[in-house]
């Protein structure tokens, strides 16, 4: 059934009325669900600073296909929540990871395919990396994202390091007072910068600039580039899955690389990742001015590639 695609555009404008919770571990996640819930799992992941909305178009399109879809808040957006007061508000790549799997477990999944862009794409890769017993296939905006803070502290050409400047801003005390008082219009700047000619209007920002409001959003997003550039500790707990991704795993599960020919922010070059991804593998470049969130801008073609790796990937599993 989810092998039937139709590409005729979807009307819907938000995934609010969709909206459901659940407890998993130190957190309350709010998620989005279509679809049939006895359809093959898929999990889209958005990045910062985006929120589930990043999937409007994608998600409609999967469930109409016969997938049941699951689009989470990441921690320290939307509805999601810190169920702990004294929990640390922590942002590094294995915390998101682990978010990702017990909300699978929460859900009674055993296996999902994974789909994601910038802090989701980074999860999604953890997971297969480190569990791919859980992974039917993975769909990775800008391919192997996985990070150290070994490597997070390596300088890098002039050229470079200004495209991350924000990083630096939020490794200030005046940086995170400035992303405080200011998220919104940081927000609509970096989509600007990230995808220079897609033309989004106000009211699809509104919808994620609503999401930037949750209690522990600033001291995640500082969290998570403070932690990178390794100057803020992480969590002790998480030290081995860490050490293991920062030896930069295999990933073994189907998968598609995506990537936009419009993309403005810092982003690795296919070829720098090629060898850390075994079995089935295809990469896919978008033209047509496609920026950094490749969903929203070109929802047809991530549902496709969603689709057309979960089809080979169950079709191997059967033979």
């Amino acid at each position: 059934m989810w092998r039937t695609f139709s590409t005729v555009p979807c009307r819907m404008t938000t995934l609010t009325d969709h909206l459901r919770q659940i407890d998993v571990g130190e957190l309350s996640i709010g998620y989005a669900e279509l679809g049939p819930v006895d359809g093959p799992a898929v999990i889209p992941l958005h990045g910062w600073p985006y929120d589930i909305h990043t999937y409007v178009q994608v998600a409609p399109r999967l469930a109409g296909a016969g997938f049941r879809v699951i689009v989470p808040y990441l921690r320290g957006f939307g509805t999601t929540r810190f169920r702990d007061a004294r929990a640390l508000r922590n942002g590094q790549q294995a915390a998101l990871a682990l978010d990702v799997l017990g909300l699978m477990d929460a859900l009674g999944l055993e296996r999902a395919t994974l789909a994601g862009t910038d802090w989701g794409a980074r999860a999604a890769c953890c997971v297969a990396a480190l569990w791919p017993e859980r992974v039917t296939a993975l769909v990775s905006v800008s391919g192997y994202l996985i990070s150290s803070q070994h490597a997070g502290k390596a300088p890098l050409p002039p050229e470079a390091e200004l495209r991350w400047w924000y990083q630096y801003y939020f490794a200030t005390e005046r940086g995170r007072r400035g992303y405080a008082a200011h998220r919104v219009d940081f927000a609509r700047l970096i989509w600007r910068l990230a995808s220079p000619r897609w033309a989004f209007n106000e009211a699809q920002f509104a919808l994620t600039a609503e999401a930037l409001n949750n209690p522990d959003h600033v001291d995640v997003v500082i969290h998570n580039y403070r932690w990178r550039l390794g100057v803020a500790e992480g969590d002790p707990r998480l030290d081995a899955f860490e050490a293991r991704l920062a030896a930069r795993p295999l990933i073994s599960v189907p998968t598609i690389t995506l990537e936009g020919d419009a993309n403005g922010a810092p982003h690795p070059e296919p070829a720098t990742y090629r060898d850390r991804v075994t079995g089935h593998y295809e990469h896919r470049t978008l033209a047509g001015g496609i920026g950094h969130n490749l969903p929203q801008e070109a929802p047809d073609a991530f549902a496709s590639a969603v689709i057309d790796i979960t089809t080979h990937a169950l079709e191997g599993r059967s033979k």
